[in-house]
């Protein structure tokens, strides 16, 4: 499997000085980050939201996945996750992280529905990755 690469480039202080984030494919280009938005109200990007991103993307395809084992095609999945980052002891963390789900799957009942997605919560990589934040989830079919 081939690695996916990111980039990011900092001048300044960690206060007022600025950023940019870039990926390898060029989806995301000279992205501005800071220390505003990150911690205080700004508009640019911030590494959370990124994370945020990523771990609702890698949800909804281990779910897509999860559900094709179980004979089943979503006709949407729409998941949103809330990355919460926090100051603990020796620094600052993501501590939580919230999935918000919902789905829309043709001939799925909720047993099956709320099997697959806590399976998906659990074993999508970036979850794994996560593994030292507490992961919840409210999931529904649509």
């Amino acid at each position: 499997m081939p690695a996916h690469k990111g980039s990011a480039h900092w001048e300044g202080d960690l206060q007022t000085g600025k950023g940019t984030v870039s990926t390898e494919t060029g989806v995301l280009k000279d992205q501005p980050y800071n220390f505003k938005a990150r911690f205080e109200d700004g508009a640019e990007t911030t590494p959370e939201e990124l994370i945020a991103a990523a771990h609702a993307s890698c949800f909804s395809m281990a779910l897509s996945m999860i559900l094709g084992e179980h004979g089943l095609t979503a006709d949407s999945i729409d998941t949103k996750a809330s990355a919460k980052l926090q100051q603990v002891e020796g620094g600052f963390a993501i501590t939580t992280i919230h999935l918000d789900v919902t789905a829309s799957i043709p001939g799925a009942d909720a047993e099956t529905f709320a099997t697959a997605a806590n399976a998906a919560k659990e074993g999508c990589p970036i979850s794994k990755v996560l593994a030292g934040a507490e992961i919840t989830m409210d999931a529904r079919l649509a």
